[in-house]
């Protein structure tokens, strides 16, 4: 019998799709650090699709507490380098991307889920005009 993982446990208690729980940390990784790719080219997607990527570099966060130590070890590194390249590339939003109910529910805060409350300093078309409609004040 294969040993239980408990990254792919989490997942798949998550709801993730079979891929994501395939995939494990090390693919939540490598997804991040495509993400920061697009983030960095001008996101080419809407809000949907952001704060979908966004919830993966939450599922980061939640993994790696479960991970085995080599694995945490061997995902450090490149963590640190994809958030600190993300953090040159996205300014404070002016409030959590999923909303300040959302933030509230789940105990987010700009300091420790620092992703739900940046926004692309560059982002493409689609992700200005959603942008814009989030957080513009009421009419």
């Amino acid at each position: 019998m294969a040993a239980r993982n408990p990254v792919q446990d989490y997942l798949r208690k998550r709801g993730c799709a079979e891929h994501v729980v395939r995939g494990g940390l090390a693919g939540l990784l490598e997804r991040w650090e495509r993400v920061v790719d697009e983030v960095a080219a001008g996101y080419p997607l809407g809000l949907d699709d952001y704060l979908n990527d966004m919830d993966g570099r939450e599922l980061i966060a939640a993994v790696l507490q479960l991970a085995a130590p080599r694995e945490r070890a061997a995902a450090a590194p490149r963590l640190a380098a994809a958030d600190e390249r993300l953090r040159g590339l996205v300014a404070a939003a002016p409030g959590c991307l999923w909303g300040a109910g959302a933030a509230k529910e789940h105990g987010w805060t700009p300091e420790r889920q620092w992703w739900y409350f940046t926004s692309p300093l560059h982002p493409g078309a689609q992700l200005r005009r959603d942008l814009g409609e989030v957080f513009s004040p009421p009419a």
